[in-house]
């Protein structure tokens, strides 16, 4: 564990949450020359749930901050997603564009997220490990977050020590799902765009060094083939290391469905060979809410920012959040140290609005398109339709695996870029 002791007074910017958004945020304004402080409730190595599959869109991230992403480097390399529906299995290679490398990569997020903290405080970042954040400081006069109050917990989160206070000109809230720091100033989960659930376990399996990223398109209600679809997918990740991460995902789903009882219904369908049964099942199945489309809005206010989960980042296409949590911390970093360089104030509030105009401007036409789309698959004939029409025709999947993962050449490419780029240019960017 690596609990500073004491913790600073004054950081340039605190971070809360040592997640993927958080972690490469503090990366990155550690490598500008701030003083950045990374409060974490757990401590590393720490599970989450996630599917922990990286489409190319994540690999390029890591790209980026110049992490090593070898086999050698504890990662395990994928060609593309093997689609199953309609008792057919379609392999769609990852498609090869100029402005993302040509595969995905596999890692348990245990040990994932501890490699980009760890990356965070090689740069300079101070890592402070089961340090909790208790809320916002607010100024009495203009009402703006001017820090964090903080207090170390044990590993069951149960207080541990006093609350203290860190001053900060700018505080990012990278805290997940529950954004607590965000509730704090009264920003509520926006009712009208979608929130998925997920649930997923691990499993030994011979198959476990699968190139292919394999999703199941038929998650069936009740009895297969006898009930309605429901809008969403099951997964089977081979991690490359005997093991692989098994789960499903669903898009606003009914109270009444039980995830785990789901997920062993589905798991009853797939071919023996797998092992994915309770004899080879490893540790319990967990689940967790994915919040999509930008359900938690304004991502800037009053001196913080909103990233990654805290900021209803999941892409609703496809359940996918490393990427847009680590593309958020980035534009958050580079946003946030131009302000920092701004007079306090309104000059830097308006300075810090450049981040919620970036997040438009690169994503918010494709999560609107994503919200749209996961209206349509909530209904059960549009998602049987898509499954029996769409998947035997591979120029359709071409089109689907890059509509889904987000992956097109911005300008110019074959007819499936000018699609996905054109339509992501005209939807509305709210």
């Amino acid at each position: 564990m690596s609990v500073p002791e004491p913790l600073p007074e004054r950081a340039d910017v605190v971070v809360v949450g040592a997640g993927p958004a958080g972690s490469t945020a503090a990366a990155y304004l550690a490598g500008a020359g701030l003083d950045v402080l990374l409060v974490e409730k757990s401590s590393f190595p720490r599970d989450k749930v996630c599917g922990d599959g990286l489409t190319p869109r994540a690999v390029r991230e890591l790209e980026h901050l110049g992490l090593p992403t070898g086999t050698d480097d504890g990662w395990a390399r994928t060609r593309g997603l093997r689609l199953v529906g309609g008792g057919r299995a379609y392999e769609i290679p990852w498609p090869e564009l100029s402005g993302f490398p040509g595969h995905g990569l596999v890692r348990t997020r245990a040990d994932f997220d501890e490699v980009l903290a760890r990356h965070a405080q090689a740069r300079g970042a101070v890592l402070a490990e089961r340090t909790a954040a208790v809320g916002p400081v607010l100024d009495e006069g203009s009402g703006r977050v001017v820090g964090v109050t903080v207090r170390a917990v044990d590993e069951r989160g149960r207080r541990a020590g006093e609350d203290a206070v860190v001053r900060s000109p700018l505080v990012l809230a990278a805290d997940g799902v529950s954004a607590r720091m965000a509730l704090a100033l009264g920003i509520e989960r926006r009712t009208d765009r979608p929130l998925g659930v997920a649930a997923r376990a691990y499993f030994s399996t011979p198959r476990s060094a699968d190139p292919w990223m394999e999703s199941w398109l038929e998650l069936w209600s009740g009895e297969p083939r006898r009930s309605p679809l429901l809008p969403g997918y099951g997964w089977i990740f081979g991690l490359g290391d005997g093991t692989a991460n098994v789960g499903l995902g669903v898009i606003d789903a009914p109270e009444k469905v039980d995830l785990k009882a789901l997920l062993r219904a589905w798991l009853a369908t797939v071919p023996p060979e797998w092992h994915l049964d309770e004899e080879h099942q490893v540790g319990p199945v967990r689940s967790a809410a994915l919040p999509m489309g930008f359900n938690r809005t304004p991502h800037a206010s009053r001196g913080m920012l909103l990233l990654g989960d805290a900021g209803g980042m999941v892409n609703p296409f496809n359940g996918e959040g490393i990427e847009y949590a680590m593309h958020s911390g980035r534009l958050a970093a580079e946003v946030g140290a131009r302000a920092l360089r701004t007079p306090d104030g309104a000059a830097r509030e308006e300075a810090l609005q450049a981040y919620p105009a970036a997040l438009r401007a690169e994503l918010g036409g494709y999560f609107t398109l994503g919200r749209t789309f996961a209206r349509l698959i909530s209904h059960p004939p549009v998602m049987a339709a898509a499954v029996r029409f769409g998947l035997p025709n591979r120029l359709v999947m071409h089109l689907v695996v890059k509509m889904l993962a987000n992956l097109a050449e911005p300008h110019g490419g074959d007819v499936a870029d000018r699609i996905v780029s054109t339509l992501s240019r005209l939807a509305p960017a709210r």
